[in-house]
């Protein structure tokens, strides 16, 4: 071999790799550009609405309100008691 020069199963595995495995990109972009470029179908049986939009028409039920506070509302609770964790130093060494 001489230096300098590529190797022929490099040179058809580049080709492979930059043109053959192209093709289902291209696929790819034309399908997802006519999606794009299409006119939406109706459904012959569909119901017409005037609303264009779906659901039962029925608001959810709201979460109740958190407990007031400050003026109006009961005071702040107290604080828990604080507790102090002491560690144990473990045995003295002199």
């Amino acid at each position: 071999m001489v230096l300098g020069t590529i190797r022929p199963t490099v040179t058809w595995a580049f080709i492979w790799l930059m043109f053959v495995l192209k093709i289902p990109i291209v696929a790819l972009a034309i399908i997802v550009w006519r999606a794009i470029h299409s006119e939406p179908v109706e459904p012959e049986d569909a119901l017409v609405d005037g609303d264009g939009g779906g659901g039962t028409g029925h608001d959810r039920p709201r979460k109740p309100r958190p407990p007031r506070r400050g003026p109006h509302g009961e005071p702040l609770p107290q604080p828990p008691a604080r507790v102090r964790a002491v560690a144990d130093p473990g045995p003295r060494v002199r």
